[in-house]
């Protein structure tokens, strides 16, 4: 069976789609659309790092509504715009994870669907059925 939900603790989608979707049967996969640097009131950060610590945010308030945590992602696609601290990234990205390395890929792109925008995410998560 499909649930498709936009979490109440992040913003809003900006486009014709849902944050999420919940495909449930003997084992729950949870796929998250593309995440973004923005907050609940529609405000984008100037910092690239800062985008992607609300990202992290976003991705966690999904896993939530889900009955999920960071532990069950499998999959996570990065989309970069423009220069990057490294180190820096792979150390925030860390700390999010807490320890977790799930499949990953990272992608710099030209632009994504607003130009103040930095960084996107999409994720996906799985677990046994309860």
């Amino acid at each position: 069976m499909k649930h498709f939900l936009n979490p109440e603790t992040i913003f809003a989608p900006v486009g014709g789609y849902m944050h999420q979707a919940e495909i449930r049967g003997d084992e729950c996969l949870l796929i998250i659309s593309g995440q973004i640097g923005m907050r609940k009131d529609g405000t984008i950060p100037e910092d690239s790092l800062e985008q992607l610590d609300l990202v992290f945010e976003n991705i966690k308030s999904n896993l939530q509504a889900a009955n999920m945590e960071m532990k069950d992602l499998v999959k996570v696609n990065y989309y970069l715009v423009g220069e990057w601290d490294n180190a820096k990234r792979r150390e925030l990205v860390a700390a999010k994870m807490g320890g977790h390395k799930p499949c990953s890929t990272l992608v710099y792109v030209v632009a994504l669907a607003n130009p103040n925008l930095k960084v996107e995410v999409e994720a996906w998560a799985s677990r046994e059925k309860e």
